[in-house]
């Protein structure tokens, strides 16, 4: 197979890949809901109650820098949004960016190949 051929089918597969991606993007962000968070507690003010994530708590945050440190705040925070990332409408966004970035890498690498043997 020669260079022009490859380069053919380097292109016609970042095509796919970035046709997929995004259509599955889209299908996945007109269907998902955003997923509410785990555990919630409830901060009174005036009394009325408002529903807040645990994990925003002053106490929840206290304790757990009591526990590991600042460094335990900041993983815990890192967690969290890494964990973000693969729910909800998040998980649709996270598809478009993974899909544009490979299809990138197939479009630059196909480039990158010389025309002639």
């Amino acid at each position: 197979m020669s260079n022009a051929q490859l380069k053919a089918r380097l292109y016609l597969a970042c095509l796919i890949v970035l046709a997929v991606g995004l259509c599955s993007a889209a299908i996945l962000y007109a269907l998902a809901e955003d997923s509410p968070e785990g555990g919630q507690d409830y901060i009174v003010v005036n009394g009325v109650s408002y529903p807040m994530a645990q994990q925003t708590t002053k106490r929840y945050v206290r304790t757990l820098e009591q526990f590991g440190g600042k460094a335990s705040v900041l993983f815990d925070e890192f967690d969290r949004w890494f964990a973000s990332l693969w729910r909800g409408r998040n998980l649709a966004l996270t598809v478009a960016c993974l899909s544009t970035a490979a299809a990138a890498a197939l479009f630059l690498f196909a480039r990158w190949l010389p025309d002639r043997e």
